[in-house]
């Protein structure tokens, strides 16, 4: 362990926090040497090895790209995690199983893995993940069921209390999810829905601007539901700040994880937040559609709530005399029995990041990150695009959002992912790019910046 701490003070240190000084220190070089020496000394390189790459010929099906049979560069974390190779392995035991002992795999696993109790499997482990108690986190169902159901428990207005507040460019779901919860509760959201949205000419939300929507409506606000990280600027909020100020003025607070869980360290539960869910398909790793993740702080485990038959204590939940006995927990929020190839999916990731610490890899995070600024500021002097994610990397997670000049950020995309490199497109001018800390390296945010210039390149001169 003092190895690995040696290594993060090591990656704290090799570049400046400001933006303005990103290259200026001693400690970079523009060389790929650079990039070489960060890999070989990188304490989380060898998780790596441990997810499928593809090569960029078949990520993009064009085999006259450059270098072809090299890995591709890929930069969509995001959107959605690459495949960890223990999945296919746990996917295949599942379907033998299921092959060779049918309906008894519910209670008999050669694998020790009964269905009856799969979520088990993964329950402390991604507790870990975000900072909670196991029996504060339930793995059911998707991030937009798990809101609206979160909500159902969260959201009671009442005469003097009935809005809730979210940001003005919220993820489209989730910005559905809530004014069905309003509509549903015989209110409109002219009424009981507040936007908070950045000051004039800006794209980030800063904190005061939040803490001071807050207390104008405190009064007759009954839920304040924000992203841990933005979606589209990948600014990361100050969760412990808020959660405490909304708090301390009686309102309830929730989180969407999304963008936030296996990206930041978080800490759900010292943080005192109320209610939180997450995706798995993104920094989890978990596939495409996969499983979804919710936490509730224990102090709210006695809350109503639309329960189902997987609520129902275990130990009794095959009696079927209809007597409702809850589960303990977060576990109580659940519905049906889990889809068990969604979870042991999940639980190939789960397994590698508890190889590892999130401080560790949120470090390493934070180098790249460092590292790709540093280079983007070198390479483009003349600055094609601006990074609307804030230099500070304490807002921010693995994700830069680069913000191009009208008219070149579709055509730069399209460059890129002909030769193999997978970032993310937000139209119309927005490229998001996100080095992930389990499989990317500094050499692949190297490579990345050099075919962005010639991409970049290659467009103006047309």
């Amino acid at each position: 362990m003092n190895k690995i701490s040696k290594k993060l003070r090591s990656w704290k240190n090799i570049f400046a926090v400001s933006r303005t000084e990103a290259y200026s220190t001693l400690n970079f070089s523009p060389d790929i040497s650079l990039a070489r020496k960060l890999d070989e000394e990188d304490v989380v390189a060898n998780a790596r090895s441990k997810f499928y790459i593809p090569t960029r010929a078949q990520i993009t099906e064009n085999p006259k790209c450059l270098n072809p049979h090299s890995s591709s560069i890929y930069f969509a974390g995001n959107s959605l995690g690459l495949q960890p190779r223990r999945t296919r392995e746990l996917l295949f035991e599942e379907l033998d199983v299921w092959a060779k002992v049918g309906v008894n795999g519910h209670f008999r696993h050669p694998h020790g893995r009964p269905w009856m109790t799969i979520d088990e499997t993964v329950k402390g482990k991604m507790a870990t993940v975000v900072g909670a108690h196991e029996e504060e986190v339930a793995v059911m169902t998707t991030l937009t069921t798990n809101l609206q159901l979160l909500m159902s428990s969260f959201y009671r207005p009442t005469d003097n209390r009935y809005k809730i507040i979210i940001e003005k460019k919220a993820f489209p779901s989730d910005h559905y999810a809530v004014e069905s919860q309003i509509y549903m509760n015989n209110l409109e959201p002219a009424e009981a829905l507040v936007l908070v949205e950045p000051r004039e000419g800006e794209h980030l939300i800063d904190t005061e601007v939040i803490l001071e929507t807050v207390k104008k409506h405190a009064d007759s606000t009954a839920l304040l539901l924000l992203p841990g990280i933005q979606y589209y600027t990948g600014q990361a909020f100050e969760i412990e700040k808020i959660t405490k100020f909304a708090k301390g003025l009686g309102i309830i607070v929730g989180w969407d994880m999304a963008h936030a869980a296996g990206n930041l360290a978080l800490r759900l539960h010292d943080w005192e937040v109320d209610f939180a869910a997450w995706c798995t398909y993104k920094y989890l790793n978990a596939g495409p559609g996969g499983i979804g993740g919710l936490f509730v702080h224990k102090k709210h485990f006695d809350r109503p709530r639309l329960t189902g038959w997987w609520a129902h204590d275990k130990e009794t939940r095959f009696q079927m005399d209809n007597q409702f006995v809850p589960s303990y927990g977060a576990s109580a929020f659940q519905l049906s029995n889990p889809s068990v190839l969604d979870m042991v999916a999940l639980l190939g990731s789960l397994e590698i990041f508890s190889e590892y610490t999130m401080p560790v890899l949120r470090a390493k995070s934070e180098s790249l990150t460092r590292y790709l600024e540093a280079m983007l500021q070198y390479k483009f002097p003349d600055s094609p695009f601006s990074i609307l994610t804030p230099s500070d990397i304490r807002q921010r997670g693995a994700q830069l959002s680069l913000l191009f000049r009208p008219g070149l950020m579709k055509d730069v995309h399209a460059i890129l992912e002909s030769n193999g490199v997978i970032t993310d497109e937000r139209k119309p001018d927005v490229i998001r790019v996100a080095p992930t800390p389990l499989y990317n390296s500094y050499e692949d945010v190297w490579n990345f910046v050099e075919l962005l210039r010639k991409a970049v390149d290659e467009v103006l001169v047309k």
